[in-house]
């Protein structure tokens, strides 16, 4: 669970400084700006200035939906452990097709007898 958490900081992290670079390279934000821009559009609030540049605006709804790729990830990652143990738990990793008898068969090994 803890390495999950760990990913997603790091997609997140990653996610954030694209979004930094690109506000700060093609709006001449400075970076506080860069960084206040791009964490509101990560979180899907919106942008808090408005934009000057036609690459700007471009960068910015690339972004938005980068951002929506990204909270899609993220919330995969740190779903994921949660549920393959739950999926665990009811058994659902075995194949549906194949019956479950609950007996073992004598050449399994198993020192139990055979009804």
């Amino acid at each position: 669970m803890g390495a999950s958490v760990l990913l997603g900081a790091v997609v997140l992290g990653v996610a954030l400084g694209i979004g930094m670079v690109g506000y700060h390279g093609l709006e001449n934000m400075s970076w506080i700006d860069a960084f206040a821009n791009a964490s509101m559009i990560l979180s899907g609030m919106g942008p808090l200035t408005p934009l000057a540049t036609n690459a700007g605006k471009l960068f910015a709804g690339s972004y938005a939906l980068f951002s929506g790729l990204v909270f899609i990830a993220v919330a995969g990652i740190l779903l994921a452990p949660g549920t393959h143990r739950l999926l665990h738990r009811f058994h659902l990793d075995n194949d549906p097709m194949e019956p479950e008898t609950g007996v073992t068969s004598a050449s399994s090994g198993s020192s139990r007898a055979l009804p």
